[in-house]
């Protein structure tokens, strides 16, 4: 599979581009690309093409974009609101649900998280984060980056929904509910939330809070999963059942 590049900018067959600052320290520190090797670009519209290598000069790499590839990312927009779990879970989380196809995640703050860092080291894990969101989005050959926000308040992510999205909420306790009846009795839709809490899972108060906004708390089954496994388990069902996935 040939080495896939973001841009800052928008393409067109038969242009020339130019890969500059990261993009190119990967292309020629890193992968070790030479002339007339071929790669694949996205631009900043989100339309993928296959480029050819120019040439290379010093930090400098020109391109020739060839021909338009067909689109990689979902008609589904599916964001992810995660509670912040502990450690370095999140890394995990954001990319493989990048490679699964998430449209944006919003990390939260909710009763039960346990990280309260400070503005400026959010803003320094948020950088990671987008980072990482970056990396998976290249490896998957995506042609759009997922967006990587907060930390947020649960108030603050609910109500900045977007206007239409069916709000899933993945709940230990919900017993009557489950994702498989939701999706399956669905009409058609472009736009789903998914809620999941941190490792103490949501409140009764917070559940609520959610209900309030038209959210659904769903059961995934009788075993428990962990927050880095739940909202990968239940993207891979929304993709699957309304999405582009198989």
């Amino acid at each position: 599979m040939a080495h896939h590049f973001f841009l800052s900018t928008v393409a067109a067959p038969g242009e020339m581009v130019l890969l500059e600052g990261e993009n190119a320290h990967h292309a020629v520190r890193v992968l070790r690309l030479r002339r007339g090797e071929n790669i694949t670009l996205a631009d900043s519209g989100g339309r993928g093409y296959r480029a050819r290598i120019a040439s290379v000069n010093g930090d400098r790499v020109a391109v020739e974009v060839t021909e338009p590839l067909a689109s990689t990312e979902p008609s589904l927009r599916v964001t992810l609101l995660q509670g912040w779990p502990k450690g370095d879970k999140l890394d995990l989380i954001i990319e493989k649900c990048t490679e699964l196809g998430v449209a944006r995640i919003s990390v939260l703050t909710t009763e039960r998280a346990v990280p309260r860092p400070d503005p400026a080291a959010a803003a320094r894990r948020r950088e990671r984060w987008q980072q990482k969101a970056l990396a998976a989005a290249r490896q998957s050959g995506r042609h759009r980056i997922p967006e990587v926000s907060g930390p947020l308040g649960l108030l603050e992510a609910l109500a900045g929904l977007a206007p239409g999205s069916l709000l899933l909420v993945p709940w230990e306790e919900e017993r009557s509910l489950g994702l498989r009846d939701v999706l399956a009795r669905l009409p058609a839709v472009t736009e789903v939330t998914l809620l999941v809490g941190p490792e103490g899972g949501l409140s009764p108060a917070e559940i609520e809070l959610i209900r309030n906004y038209g959210g659904r708390p769903v059961t995934l089954g009788p075993r428990i999963l962990r927050t880095e496994t739940a909202g990968l388990a239940c993207l891979a069902a929304v993709m699957y059942a309304l999405g582009d996935l198989g």
